[in-house]
């Protein structure tokens, strides 16, 4: 795949919450640093740390809004919406960067607010 088509693929995979085929987009030894996370080194784990994903959100959408690819480089405006189980929202803007060697994401960066994921974080 090319670096949009990982890209749009990223997207399709979160929004269908299928985390496993998702982490398969990352490099072996990927290197992301995720606003709430922090940095995360490694697909393996990544994939450890999604497997509680599916129980923060009782329902998660990030929505790209404007997409920009310049050769192995992409960077993504997006719009998340998201309900945690307790009923708790987030409604957030995100800007995600990407860089993709050889059809896998090696490098990824995300940057939003955090104030709208306090319901998340608090567990409300």
């Amino acid at each position: 795949m090319n670096t949009r088509e990982v890209v749009n693929r990223y997207y399709e995979l979160a929004n269908a919450g299928d985390w496993d085929a998702w982490c398969d987009l990352f490099a072996a030894g990927q290197v992301m640093d995720e606003q709430l996370a922090g940095h995360v080194e490694g697909r393996e784990t990544l994939r450890n740390m999604m497997k509680g994903f599916p129980g923060m959100y009782a329902r998660f959408q990030n929505v790209p809004r404007h997409i920009v690819v310049d050769g192995d480089q992409a960077a993504v405006v997006s719009h998340i919406s998201a309900t945690t189980p307790a009923g708790g929202t987030v409604e957030a803007d995100v800007v995600n960067y990407y860089r993709v060697v050889d059809g896998l994401i090696t490098y990824m960066a995300n940057f939003h607010d955090t104030v709208p994921f306090r319901a998340v974080l608090s567990n409300d």
